[in-house]
């Protein structure tokens, strides 16, 4: 679970904790990320704010989607 009274939004937060499992390793290249769901229990947050981070990720070209298959480390 993320904290929630830090200063950036939850969004941010979340796309920052998987931004750094990215950078670690812990979602390797190619890899599915969870989805929204799952990592919205896990963050303790809603799962359109998980899809939000999820597109700020899209956004900067560090995971992919294909539709019906998931959102992919690039």
């Amino acid at each position: 679970m993320i904290r929630m009274d830090a200063a950036q939004p939850p969004w941010r937060r979340v796309a920052t904790a998987l931004e750094q499992r990215i950078a670690d390793g812990t979602y390797a290249p190619g890899s599915r990320l969870p989805g929204a769901v799952p990592l919205s229990v896990e963050f303790g947050v809603a799962p359109s704010t998980v899809a939000k981070a999820v597109q700020d990720l899209k956004r900067r070209g560090l995971v992919t989607a294909s539709p019906g298959w998931g959102t992919f480390v690039v």
